[in-house]
C-alpha cells in the first residue's frame, strides 16, 4: 500500500514538478547538517540555518502555488505608484491606506488566495487585498494567478520599526524588485546596505527605473545603461533592468510579462530557497568544513591495541605464561631425580612472587606494574595519538570534538584494561590428562630402577659376606634387577626426553593461547572505550558533511 506524501511533500511538488525535487533534498540536507552540527559548531551560526530550514518547510507546507514579489525603494522612487499600477488598484479608494506603521501590503492574485500564506508572514488582514475579490479581473490578471504582491516599507524611512520590517519581509521573498529613483538611481544607501549584500541572489532579483518618463528618451538607453554597469560592479551580472513610469504605464506591460513568465516556471521561488539553502551552508562551511576524511584505518586500530597491550604489560604476560607452563609441567614429566634436582635451584616465577599454579591474574599482578603514572601514561599516548590521526582534515571545531572524546574516555581504559586482563581465566591451574600419565610412568620407572638396584646391591653384599640368597630370576637371558634397573634408568630418562619436547610445544601452545585471548580483551577494551566514542564523533562529522554537501548542491 502506498504512503500518501505529506503536505509538504505536496507543496514541493507543486511548486517545482512531480518528483521530491533537488531543492527539497537540500533543504533536508541543510537540516541533517545543522542538526549533526549542534554542540560541535556555534549555535549563532547554526540558528539561522535552522531558521532557514523551519521557515522554508513553512512555506512550502502553506503554499507551493504562489510566488512571492517584493517591491523595495527608497522615498520618492514611485514604488507604492508602480504597486497601485501592478495591482490595477487606488488602494486607498477601497478603504485601504498606507500605514503609518512598519506593516507592508500585500496583493494576491487567484481564485485560492494567499490568507494564510500571508497570516504566517505577519500581515495583518487590513493590509491585504485579493484581486478575487474584484469583479473586473482582465485577462493579465489570469495570467498573474498565484502572484503575492507586496509593497515593503521604504528603505530609508527615519523609523527604525520600517527598516526592520523590511530587512524580515525579504527573507520571505521569492523575488526581489529594487524600484529605483532616475535622480538617486546610484544612492549608496540602497546599494550598501540591501542590493551588494544580496549579490548571491542575482537569479531572484529584477531592477526597474521607475519614472523613466521624466528622462527624455534619448537618454533613457544610457541611464539603463548606468544601472547595469553599476550592478556589474556589484557583483549582481545579468540582472534584468526595466524602465517603467507607473504613472504613465510606459513598461508596466514588460514587467507584468517578466512576472507572469516567473509565476509559471515556478523559477523564482526555487532558485530563491536554493541560494538561501547555498548561502546557509556556504557560511557553515567556512567553520565546520566538508572535507573528506581517512577516519580510523585498521592499522591505526592494530597500533592503538599494540601500545595498550605493551601497556598492562601483555608480552610479559605471555612471556611468564609459557614459563609457568615449562615450570609446571616439567614437575609432573621429568625424571624424579632431575625433579629433585631442580627443586635446588632457584625458581624464577616464584622470585618475581608469582604461584607457579596460580591463575592468570597473581601473574598479571607480579609481571605488570601496578596501575601508576608510566602505565597510564602510556594508555594516554596511545589514545592522543589515534584520536589525532582520526581528526586528520577537520576542522577545530570537529577536531576539538574529536579530542574530547578521547579525553573521556582515556582515564577508564587503564582501569578497564586491568580489570579485563584479572577477570581471564587461562586454566593455569589445570594439569593435562597426559601430564598425569606421564608422572605416573615416570615413577613406575623410577619404582623399577630402585627395584633393580636394591636386589642388586642385596645380592652382591651376599656374595661378599657369604649369606646364601637364592638366585635371581632370569628373563631373557638377563636377570631380573639389571632388567628392571636398566629398564627404569632407560625408561625414564627416555620418556623425560620425549616429554621435554612435548612439553615445549605445550608450553607454546598455551603461551599463543594466552597472547591471542589477551589480544582479543584489548581489543574488546579499545574497541568500546577508545574507537567506538571517536568513531561516534566521525560517524557524525560524515552526517554533517553528507548534509552539508546536499545543501550546497
Amino acid at each position: 500500500m502506498s504512503e500518501r506524501p505529506g503536505p509538504v511533500a505536496r507543496a514541493t511538488s507543486a511548486l517545482f514538478g512531480g518528483e521530491r525535487n533537488d531543492v527539497a533534498a537540500r533543504l533536508d540536507g541543510l537540516g541533517e547538517a545543522v542538526e549533526a552540527a549542534r554542540g560541535r559548531l556555534d549555535d549563532t551560526l547554526l540558528d539561522p540555518a535552522a531558521a532557514l530550514a523551519e521557515r522554508a518547510s513553512e512555506r512550502l507546507r502553506l503554499s507551493g502555488e504562489h510566488t512571492i514579489v517584493a517591491l523595495a525603494g527608497a522615498t520618492g522612487s514611485g514604488k507604492s505608484s508602480l504597486f497601485n499600477c501592478l495591482t490595477d488598484l487606488e488602494l486607498a479608494g477601497v478603504g485601504v491606506r498606507r500605514p503609518t506603521t512598519s506593516w507592508a501590503l500585500a496583493c494576491s492574485w487567484g481564485p485560492d488566495g494567499a490568507q494564510e500564506l500571508l497570516e504566517w508572514m505577519g500581515i495583518p488582514a487590513r493590509h491585504q487585498v485579493s484581486r478575487m475579490s474584484m469583479l473586473d479581473r482582465s485577462s493579465a490578471d489570469t495570467k498573474l494567478d498565484g502572484l503575492v504582491l507586496l509593497d515593503l516599507p521604504d528603505h530609508d524611512s527615519t523609523e527604525v520599526s520600517h527598516h526592520l520590517e523590511m530587512d524580515r519581509l525579504v527573507q520571505y521573498a521569492d523575488l526581489l524588485i529594487w524600484v529605483l529613483d532616475p535622480q538617486k538611481y546610484a544612492d549608496a544607501a540602497i546599494h550598501d546596505r540591501y542590493i551588494r549584500p544580496m549579490a548571491a541572489y542575482r537569479d531572484v532579483t529584477l531592477v526597474v527605473l521607475n519614472q523613466i518618463d521624466r528622462i527624455h528618451f534619448s537618454e533613457r538607453e544610457r541611464a539603463l545603461g548606468d544601472v547595469r554597469a553599476i550592478l556589474d560592479r556589484e557583483g549582481l551580472p545579468g540582472v534584468p533592468v526595466l524602465g517603467v513610469s507607473a504613472h504613465r504605464g510606459d513598461g508596466v506591460d514588460d514587467l507584468k510579462r517578466e512576472l507572469a513568465r516567473r509565476i509559471r516556471a515556478k523559477a523564482s521561488a526555487k532558485e530563491r530557497l536554493a541560494q538561501d539553502i547555498a548561502a546557509s551552508a556556504a557560511g557553515i562551511v567556512t567553520v565546520g568544513g566538508r572535507s573528506d576524511i581517512p577516519g580510523i584505518t585498521d592499522i591505526d586500530r592494530q597500533a592503538l591495541d599494540l601500545a595498550l597491550l605493551d601497556s598492562v604489560g601483555a608480552p610479559q604476560l605471555v612471556e611468564a605464561v609459557e614459563a609457568s607452563t615449562l615450570r609446571t609441567a616439567r614437575r609432573h614429566t621429568g625424571w624424579p631425580p632431575l625433579r629433585w634436582v631442580g627443586r635446588l635451584r632457584k625458581d624464577p616465577l616464584r622470585e618475581l612472587g608469582i604461584d607457579p599454579d596460580g591463575s592468570i591474574a597473581s601473574l598479571s599482578r607480579a609481571v605488570r606494574p601496578s596501575v601508576g603514572h608510566v602505565q597510564r601514561a602510556q594508555a594516554e599516548s596511545a589514545v592522543r595519538e589515534i584520536s589525532e590521526k582520526a581528526a586528520v582534515g577537520l576542522e577545530r571545531p570537529w577536531r576539538d570534538a574529536v579530542r574530547e572524546a578521547s579525553v573521556s574516555t582515556s582515564a577508564d581504559v587503564v582501569r578497564e584494561l586491568d580489570e579485563t586482563v584479572d577477570r581471564i581465566d587461562l586454566g593455569l591451574s589445570r594439569t593435562p590428562f597426559w601430564w598425569r600419565a606421564v608422572d605416573v610412568l615416570q615413577w613406575l620407572a623410577f619404582a623399577a630402577l630402585v627395584v633393580g638396584v636394591g636386589w642388586g646391591a642385596v645380592e652382591l653384599l651376599s656374595g661378599l659376606v657369604g649369606w646364601e640368597v637364592g638366585d635371581a630370576p632370569v628373563v631373557a637371558g638377563t636377570s631380573l634387577p639389571l632388567l628392571l634397573l636398566l629398564g627404569g634408568l632407560v625408561g625414564g630418562v627416555l620418556l623425560a626426553a620425549l616429554s621435554r619436547a612435548a612439553v615445549r610445544t605445550s608450553a607454546r601452545r598455551r603461551a599463543q593461547q594466552a597472547d591471542a585471548t589477551l589480544r582479543r580483551a584489548v581489543a574488546e577494551v579499545s574497541e568500546q572505550k577508545v574507537v567506538a566514542p571517536l568513531q561516534a564523533e566521525l560517524d557524525r562529522y560524515e552526517r554533517y558533511r553528507s548534509g552539508i554537501l546536499r545543501a550546497l548542491g
